[in-house]
């Protein structure tokens, strides 16, 4: 199978199931743990209906041929493909989770390489365990996948940790992706009902995760790194007035060069922001050309129609056609082709 060819319409962030990463933890307990702390998070109810949409949604995780079928009926060309993020357990010691990780790019490579010129991929890092993302992320490129997804935080770790400096170094000097998808939200039982731990609890992992990364000057100590935000970045992108008149006047918010929304062109964020109102006010706000198509395939808070999503927009060809796959090009998210 041949990479389209032309300017292909490039779908950034969907998901797969890994069997070999559930047989690693399956009988560990920190996966209890981290049952518990769902029900905690999300409240039974939610809980309940999720695993029913996982269920209904397992052929579109695990069968190439359904992913296909998908993409075909939606009008992608080329999708990139992301380990689930229930495969993060960042509760793991590190043994086991270098084991998760590496099984993790296994699979992903192995789902890739069945539609080689129409899927392609990122892999996982144990981001509880800084020391150890530097080798993970060689890992997963080493087995052709594009870069890392990873989570807002792990427990103890957030991403202005001065212990991620060396994987943040790596990624720049590889130009890998780092996908950034909020798994989980720290405001815990607060949101255990009525599903808000995702409606919520997403776009505030989302905001928060990138502000740590503003905030702490990464992006000043490395400028060339590729960080995609999911989910439209959140609440950030569109609240950032807030945060520069922070770092205007109160000293402890200005550990950064400029202002944090100059670092809005620094950041990629995919479309899925669910609305063409949203999504007008994402471009207005970082630009197009930081924009790259999303569906968070095949899970019930995506969407099965992403190009349709952006053509309700109604935005100018030229924005259009960076959001569909133009930016995706350039940052390497294409089978076959280098980063």
């Amino acid at each position: 199978m041949n990479t389209p060819v032309g300017n292909p319409v490039i779908d950034v962030h969907a998901h797969c199931l890994i069997a070999e990463v559930e047989a690693l933890v399956a009988n560990e307990p920190g996966l209890a743990e981290l049952r518990a702390l769902e029900v905690r998070r999300h409240g039974a109810e939610s809980m309940a209906v999720s695993g029913q949409m996982v269920q209904a949604a397992l052929p579109a995780l695990t069968t190439v041929e359904r992913r296909l079928s998908d993409m075909d009926a939606a009008g992608v060309d080329v999708q990139v493909v992301s380990p689930s993020p229930s495969h993060y357990h960042y509760w793991a010691r590190p043994d086991l989770a270098i084991a998760v990780c590496r099984a993790a790019n296994r699979g992903v490579a192995a789902v890739v390489a069945q539609a080689p010129g129409r899927l392609t991929g990122f892999g996982l890092v144990p981001l509880q365990h800084p020391d150890l993302c530097v080798a993970a992320l060689d890992d997963a490129l080493g087995r052709g996948l594009k870069g890392v997804e990873i989570s807002s935080f792990a427990p103890g770790v957030e991403l202005s940790d001065a212990r991620l400096d060396p994987f943040w170094a790596r990624a720049a000097e590889t130009a890998a992706v780092v996908f950034l998808h909020p798994f989980g939200c720290s405001l815990d039982e607060r949101l255990d009902r009525f599903y808000l731990a995702n409606t919520v609890g997403q776009p505030v992992e989302n905001a928060v995760a990138l502000s740590h990364l503003i905030f702490a000057g990464v992006l000043d100590r490395h400028p060339d790194l590729r960080v995609v935000a999911a989910h439209g970045g959140g609440y950030l992108p569109t609240y950032l007035g807030r945060s520069d008149h922070a770092w205007q006047v109160r000293g402890e918010a200005r550990h950064c060069a400029e202002t944090p929304s100059a670092y809005l062109r620094r950041i990629w964020f995919d479309s899925l922001v669910h609305t063409p109102q949203a999504l007008r006010a994402l471009v207005a706000a970082v630009g197009a050309d930081r924009i790259l198509l999303g569906s968070d395939h095949p899970f019930d808070m995506g969407v099965p129609d992403p190009v349709a999503r952006l053509d309700a927009a109604g935005l100018e060809a030229a924005d259009r056609a960076a959001i569909a796959g133009g930016t995706a090009q350039k940052l390497g998210l294409v089978p076959g082709k280098e980063s």
